[in-house]
């Protein structure tokens, strides 16, 4: 697109972030652009908000991508994928307030094929190879991992938004959290 598009995208997510139910003209004033321009480049609210989900998705995939290939050893992954999808929430914080999380057993279910599914598809890939060494609980399945997998990172980003943690050090307390609370042993 162009710079003022983006602009628009980005002022958005930072409004929104802050105020959900801020008006356009403070995303355009955010934007240093008018209501009238930013009006060309979006019918309303509800396509703005699309277009920053849109975003989220684009963004949240490459994320989640360069946390799988910065390392060949699937416990540094999924340690690097729950920081990468702790920044994801936390920089499009109002689009998953919006958004209920799917739960386990509706992955499959009406899903465009796109990136992210690939995405979900290594991030159980990974699960599966920690399970085979041993090293998740046994007792837990996949459908419990999963949804502690998003509990431990709705929780981060709401601990992280209050102040009650310092910012270096949520994503440790995340980690030690879903690792203890998978039953994770290192051999």
């Amino acid at each position: 697109m162009n710079k003022t598009y983006d602009n628009i995208v980005e002022a958005a997510i930072e409004i929104f972030n802050n105020d959900f139910s801020a008006n356009l003209d403070l995303v355009a004033q955010k934007a240093g652009t008018s209501s009238r321009t930013m009006q060309r480049y979006f019918k309303g609210r509800d396509d703005l908000i699309d277009v920053c989900r849109e975003k989220m998705m684009v963004y949240c995939q490459g994320m989640m991508q360069d946390a799988y290939d910065a390392s060949d050893n699937p416990l540094k992954q999924l340690e690097l994928t729950l920081y990468a999808v702790i920044d994801c929430g936390s920089k499009f914080r109002f689009l998953q307030k919006l958004d209920k999380r799917k739960s386990f057993s509706e992955l499959s279910l009406d899903e465009k094929q796109t990136g992210m599914d690939n995405i979900k598809s290594k991030w159980f890939g990974v699960i599966s190879e920690l399970r085979k060494k041993d090293l998740i609980n046994k007792g837990l399945n996949d459908a419990w991992v999963y949804t502690l997998f998003g509990c431990i990172v709705d929780g981060t980003i709401e601990v992280f938004e209050s102040g009650d943690v310092a910012p270096n050090e949520v994503k440790k307390i995340a980690w030690y959290s879903f690792s203890k609370g998978i039953g994770l042993t290192v051999k």
